[in-house]
């Protein structure tokens, strides 16, 4: 079964159980300073879980590309990636754990409704219970009731395990949750590929795995195919409180669902990847059994890398531009080890694999090919620069003569730490480029680097996931007066590519070609200022997304939107926006100053805001800028 058909059936099985289908979030999250890409179908909603009622109703799915970061050095054992389709469906406190597990047991075993996968192939899990939350025993029992109906085992069949595996929110277990983030317990599916499906073996490896084999084993025999998630509870102080409503949250991979179909143990041997692993296999001459972890690298580093360039990413050395550089540039390592000269062949076959269900990188293939291969280019001059940062340095420290750099050399742990701070070049590269070091003193060097930033980021980021503080929402509305602002100065060209709003400030990031001038960035600010001095009325309506697009509302670009959107006016006033004074006495605008496609939240008036002032403008890759900026008094 094909991609595009699981998808296809999925969403019209929803559909005809009442939901309806949101469109794809953009895989960089707006205004969410805890997190880089949309990691899951269920990050976008936040809002909704939480209480606030969604412009499309209760019951919602959809198909959304996910990218988690935490899996780069995980690609190679045949099921981890890092871009992937999630397959999600909701209810926002309307149906719960009964309708769930059966709809998603029909979908699965059904040949009509659904993939059609054998009964006996399926194995569930259920959460054990954890401190003041109880055992899952009414999942067991829908559980139950429906194997014993199909002439299963429910003892066989259903595991209990605890909060490490059954439990599910965007930071993991139970106690690593802030306070505020919602969570809850879940039930997951998984499919059995049999005893030998462990790379070949025969049977379960006891000495590696364990005694037992069962389906949350890393053998490899079971792949988790869906998660239903019952979001029921949000983070305390103390513990846990329940949620205004009781959720559903299901997610399931595309990519694992047509492993299933396919009964392929091998995430990369199925429809999906298979023509691009052979695209490699052609073009480096090497084949795919003998060097399989090279191959799956290059082919899932290069998919996602195509799915960044397309959301109008650029290679560079912070955040999400950091992540797509180290994907292309380790994708590039293994191109080369195999050796591949020219990676365009690559990149059109993942563009050609996703002809059906996204069209638009057809369009966007010359752009793409352009964005890796300057990013090529620049990964050359970091490694001759990193090769010349290391002779240097041991010379300096009088280990080797000038005429000595010729075959392996080892060099010092920290030496190789400084060329990867410093150009980046990892353990890989630098074995590539004919140096040996201690692995082990070079990955403590990285951990100790890494805590020190995981500490800094925990500053950074106080008040965690989903911050709804009132210095956010301040800085949240004053982005909105800043868009606009700049549009108003430089064009409607001009859009915002991205946006990180803390408490401590605002982070705005638009694509323009040049630095601004002392001056321009006076006159933004006063602009700015003097719309905050108005004390412009903040409002949203929800409307039709033609409507929306009709008076002119401006969003993200190439953001997608639902039929139905939420739109923040600012200025002006709902019912009446030519009128010139609003319900309080307030001046008004004869219309609007910004009209944006946003979900909120904002301040009620832009007074609150109270100032604006703009503290560094740098640039941040080809063509783009960013702005830091501070609100209040």
């Amino acid at each position: 079964m094909m991609a595009s058909e699981i998808l296809e059936k999925y969403i019209e099985f929803f559909k005809k159980q009442n939901h309806v289908q949101i469109v794809n979030s953009s895989l960089v999250p707006e205004n969410d300073p805890t997190t880089l890409f949309t990691s899951s179908g269920m990050q976008p909603l936040i809002p909704y879980l939480l209480g606030e009622a969604h412009p499309q109703g209760k019951r919602l799915v959809n198909v959304q590309n996910c990218f988690r970061a935490g899996d780069i050095d995980e690609v190679g054992d045949n099921r981890h990636i890092t871009f992937f389709r999630m397959l999600g469906n909701w209810s926002l406190g309307d149906y719960f754990k009964k309708e769930q597990i059966l709809w998603f047991w029909e979908f699965l075993t059904s040949k009509e409704k659904g993939l059609g996968l054998s009964k006996d192939k399926l194995y569930v899990s259920v959460f054990e219970g954890f401190k003041n939350i109880p055992k899952d025993t009414e999942s067991y029992e829908i559980w139950s009731d429906l194997l014993k109906k199909d002439e299963l085992n429910p003892e066989e069949r259903i595991f209990y395990y605890g909060v490490d595996k059954n439990w599910w929110s965007r930071t993991g277990v139970s106690d690593n949750m802030p306070v505020g983030e919602p969570g809850g317990l879940d039930t997951e599916v998984f499919y059995d590929f049999g005893p030998s499906a462990n790379s070949g073996q025969e049977h379960h490896d006891k000495k590696k795995f364990g005694d037992k084999c069962h389906p949350n084993c890393d053998c490899g025999r079971y792949l988790e195919i869906g998660n239903s998630v019952f979001m029921q509870f949000k983070k305390t102080e103390t513990g846990f409180e329940e949620l205004p409503q009781k959720n559903v949250d299901f997610g399931g991979g595309l990519e694992r669902l047509i492993a299933a179909t396919e009964n392929k143990q091998d995430i990369f041997q199925t429809s999906l990847f298979s023509p691009v692993i052979k695209r490699i296999a052609e073009v480096t001459k090497k084949e795919y059994e003998e060097h399989k972890e090279e191959i799956q690298i290059i082919a899932d580093h290069f998919t996602a890398a195509v799915f960044m360039v397309s959301s109008n990413l650029f290679p560079s050395n912070k955040e999400q531009g950091y992540i797509l550089r180290r994907l292309i540039r380790r994708g590039l390592d293994n191109f080369y080890t195999l050796g591949g000269i020219n990676i365009d062949p690559i990149l059109e076959q993942i563009v050609e694999q996703y002809r059906d269900t996204d069209e638009y990188l057809v369009e966007k293939f010359e752009h793409i090919k352009a964005v890796v291969l300057e990013e090529e280019q620049a990964y050359k001059k970091a490694l001759a620069g990193g090769k010349k940062l290391i002779e240097k340095e041991l010379i300096t420290r009088g280990l080797l003569q000038g005429d000595e750099l010729m075959g392996v050399v080892k060099i010092p742990a920290e030496v190789a730490f400084k060329s990867l701070a410093s150009y980046g070049l990892g353990p890989t590269q630098l074995e590539s480029l004919g140096y040996t070091f201690d692995r082990k003193e070079l990955s403590e060097l990285i951990k100790k680097h890494q805590d020190v930033s995981r500490k800094g980021a925990e500053k950074k980021f106080t008040g965690g996931l989903a911050d709804h503080s009132e210095k956010t929402v301040m800085g949240h509305t004053a982005t909105h007066l800043l868009h606009k602002t700049l549009r108003d100065m430089f064009g409607n060209d001009l859009h915002q590519t991205g946006s990180n709003i803390t408490s401590e400030r605002v982070r705005f990031d638009y694509n323009f070609d040049r630095k601004l001038t002392d001056e321009e960035i006076k006159r933004l600010e006063d602009t700015v200022n003097e719309k905050i001095k108005e004390n412009l009325p903040v409002h949203f309506e929800i409307m039709n997304l033609v409507k929306a697009k009709d008076i002119g509302a401006i969003g993200l670009f190439d953001e997608k939107y639902s039929d139905n959107v939420k739109v923040y006016f600012v200025g002006g006033e709902k019912g009446s926006p030519t009128s010139d004074k609003s319900s309080s006495g307030r001046p008004l605008t004869d219309k609007p100053y910004s009209v944006e496609f946003c979900g909120g939240p904002h301040v009620d008036f832009t007074g609150e805001i109270k100032r604006f002032k703009i503290i560094k403008e740098e640039a941040l890759g080809r063509s783009l800028r960013r702005i830091y900026a501070v609100v209040g008094d």
